[in-house]
């Protein structure tokens, strides 16, 4: 489904809507590990669209911009076994699950 498709409850906004100003360091995590997850689940064969598309539909990511969300996943190690990412935006990849899916 591209971003731009129904059903959304508001328009995809590529910089997230953080009306309140900075993202909370939990909702990070949280909007990143989830977006991991999305994509290790879907595999599409365009991540960045897949990426795109599940940042609009996600209530919660859209409070996050999908540019940090983008970047914190380009930083995922590719050695084997699970990680989680914690510490908001200048946090990082740790090996291990995730306190909290």
């Amino acid at each position: 489904m591209a971003p731009t498709e129904r059903p959304f409850l508001n328009a995809p906004d590529p910089d997230g809507a953080a009306p309140a100003g900075a993202v909370p360091e939990a909702l990070f995590d949280l909007a990143v590990n989830r977006a991991d997850a999305a994509l290790r689940g879907l595999r599409p064969g365009d991540p960045a669209r897949a990426l795109a598309a599940w940042h609009a539909r996600t209530r919660f990511a859209r409070r996050v911009p999908l540019a940090a969300v983008t970047a914190a996943l380009a930083r995922k190690p590719g050695a084997p076994g699970e990680w989680h990412w914690t510490g908001g935006l200048d946090g990082g990849w740790v090996a291990g699950k995730a306190p909290f899916p």
